[in-house]
């Protein structure tokens, strides 16, 4: 069976990533098997797309977060709950980047054909659909109501997420409030889900419960802003998926509202872009020049480095462990990283 090492290797070389990871690497092993036999199936189709979907891989971040704030307020991160938990959230997280995909019409997806691309999209929202209800199926097994609650307010949160932004696509009023809006909806929540339900599954008081939740929620809020200003700055083989695609797709992300605002006239050439689906007649390069000269990359990472503080403070609650500091290298990882 192969297993999976989180945050990508290249060139022989060990990412951060990995190195915050390695405390637990034996923890996310046993996720990656969990994944394979909960995306397992008699039926061959599904069994086969469930293996191609674990195969791709993927950064694991979410069942990592949910392993270490368990960890990190005093419980067994090897418990068996504790696994079977952090595969729900990958579980997850991978069906709504099945949907995503399909809405957004993207080909690649961690440098492999999305599932979309490959099999269809009929197929793909059907696998979709199974994963996330075979996440719920494993959830409701554990008898947690708290759990349970947790995670369909979650689901709640993210397909709203998704419908409001669906609403703004192409959009260049859209403002600095909406952008935070649909961003904790579709990516923060999931984050604090994650790093909560750790926490009850240690058994956690409500102080360290909220502590854990707050600094998820940061977390993500840092980890799609940073996303969101490498979708503009990154090469696609950086991504392992299409960059500068945001724009593209009609996505007005924090940078772009930010120069919007600084410079309205700049609508012309993003509308340009949007309406070209490309960057033919109004080039990236210029695109990120523009950004760079109103020094709105930088003031966007200021941005995402505020809320990893907030963050860092949520968890000043907890006593020091190599697990917190894990949960610490994190969030320095996320807001420094180029990939």
């Amino acid at each position: 069976m192969q297993t999976f090492a989180p945050m990508r290797e290249r060139a022989g070389t060990r990412t951060a990533g990995n190195r915050i990871f390695d405390p637990i690497s034996k923890e996310l092993a046993l996720v990656e098997e969990e994944f394979e036999r909960q995306a397992s199936s008699n039926i061959q189709v599904i069994d086969y797309l469930g293996e191609y979907l674990r195969q791709s891989g993927g950064k694991r971040v979410r069942p990592a977060l949910l392993i270490l704030s368990n960890y990190a307020v005093g419980g067994s991160g090897s418990d068996p709950r504790v696994i079977r938990l952090a595969t729900v959230m990958e579980m997850l997280h991978t069906s709504t980047l099945v949907h995503d995909d399909i809405i957004d019409n993207a080909d690649i997806r961690r440098s492999r054909a999305s599932i979309n691309a490959r099999f269809g999209n009929q197929t793909a929202v059907l696998m979709g659909d199974w994963l996330y209800m075979s996440a719920f199926e494993t959830t409701v097994k554990e008898r947690s109501l708290e759990i349970i609650d947790i995670l369909t307010r979650l689901t709640r949160k993210m397909t709203e997420g998704e419908l409001i932004q669906l609403t703004t696509i192409g959009s260049l009023s859209i403002s600095e409030d909406e952008y935070m809006d649909v961003l904790r909806r579709k990516t923060a929540y999931l984050f604090s889900a994650c790093c909560e339900v750790g926490a009850i599954l240690a058994g956690a008081d409500e102080t360290d419960q909220k502590a854990m939740s707050d600094f998820g929620m940061d977390l993500g809020i840092a980890f799609q802003i940073t996303d969101d200003i490498l979708d503009l700055t990154s090469s696609s083989d950086e991504l392992g998926k299409g960059a500068g695609t945001d724009l593209l797709e009609g996505k007005v992300t924090l940078p772009l509202i930010m120069l919007i605002d600084r410079e309205p006239e700049v609508k012309k050439d993003l509308e340009t872009i949007m309406l070209d689906g490309d960057y033919r007649r109004s080039s990236r390069e210029k695109l990120i020049k523009t950004l760079g000269s109103h020094g709105i990359l930088d003031e966007a990472r200021q941005y995402a480095r505020t809320y990893a503080a907030q963050a860092r403070k949520s968890i000043d609650v907890l006593p020091e462990t190599e697990y917190r500091s894990c949960l610490m290298d994190i969030l320095s990882f996320v807001i420094d990283r180029n990939i």
